[in-house]
């Protein structure tokens, strides 16, 4: 029988009535998740990030409606235990996040980190648009896509902590040296899926995203807001960090913007209409 990795553990945190779901990204682990799931802690939230088979470091990969299904049940396990719950996700699982909110109307609020529908950073291959239709060709049995740095982190320090641990282990705290092409698919399908239901989402919506993201770019983002259904949606730029912005070097803004969000969540009038656009002390100055 295969021991599961020790990074793909769950985190949680008890809390008062108001629980947080944190949904890692794909073939990750919940422990890039571990500052703002223990900084909301400290702001009395329950706190749950579930590592996600089928989706997360070293499990085989299955399919996005699978994914879904495993979220879904630990949204409803929270729920019965909390009175309101909130989500956030980082890059897929930000995504997933959104394909929640389309089915589960009761979600309190969204804070959608690096959301991505589609890869478009400065550290993806030309090649990436036909990877979905490589899909369908023998391909798919041996091709995978290898992470590369900077990994995410504009951190240096980090950044080569997690580069030693890829070239060692084959692995780190922001997940596997690479992804199947299978997953890369079902990122994909999820991802058409959840641009036909945004429309149809009403759920109070927070986006943090790097300008400087070297995975997926600020249109991601842009999309997402433009198209959701939220009356109540705030996005904030940053661009002291990359992609792993839970991580990375504005993470403490990352874990209190979402915080106060979450905050607000429960007293904002379900009728208010909030469209600010905020961005990083550090961001001004290139402004």
């Amino acid at each position: 029988m295969k021991v599961r990795n020790s990074l793909a553990t769950d985190i949680s945190y008890a809390g008062n009535d108001h629980a947080v779901l944190l949904l890692h990204g794909l073939r990750s682990t919940p422990q890039e998740l571990g500052y703002i799931a223990r900084r909301l802690s400290q702001g009395g939230f329950g706190v749950l990030a579930p590592y996600i088979e089928g989706y997360g470091l070293d499990s085989p990969c299955t399919s996005w409606k699978e994914w879904l299904a495993e979220v879904r049940m630990h949204y409803s396990t929270l729920r019965r235990r909390y009175r309101t719950v909130s989500v956030a996700g980082l890059c897929i699982g930000a995504t997933l996040g959104l394909a929640l909110a389309a089915e589960e109307s009761d979600v309190a609020a969204l804070s959608l980190l690096s959301v991505t529908l589609f890869y478009d950073g400065w550290t993806i291959p030309w090649y990436q648009c036909f990877l979905n239709l490589a899909y369908h060709t023998p391909l798919r049995h041996f091709y995978s896509f290898s992470e590369r740095e900077p990994y995410g982190l504009k951190n240096k320090a980090l950044r080569a902590k997690v580069a030693k641990s890829m070239r060692q282990k084959g692995d780190s705290e922001i997940g596997a040296a690479s992804l199947s092409l299978r997953h890369i698919y079902e990122a994909h399908s999820l991802a058409q899926h959840v641009k036909t239901r945004l429309p149809h989402i009403n759920v109070n919506c927070l986006l943090i995203h790097s300008i400087d993201d070297d995975t997926s770019t600020v249109a991601n983002a842009e999309v997402v807001h433009n198209r959701i259904g939220s009356t109540v949606k705030r996005k904030i730029f940053i661009d002291d960090c990359y992609h792993i912005i839970t991580m990375d070097n504005e993470r403490e803004l990352v874990a209190r913007e979402t915080r106060w969000f979450f905050e607000e969540a429960s007293s904002t009038p379900p009728d208010s209409q909030d469209e600010v656009q905020r961005i990083s002390a550090s961001l001004h100055l290139h402004l």
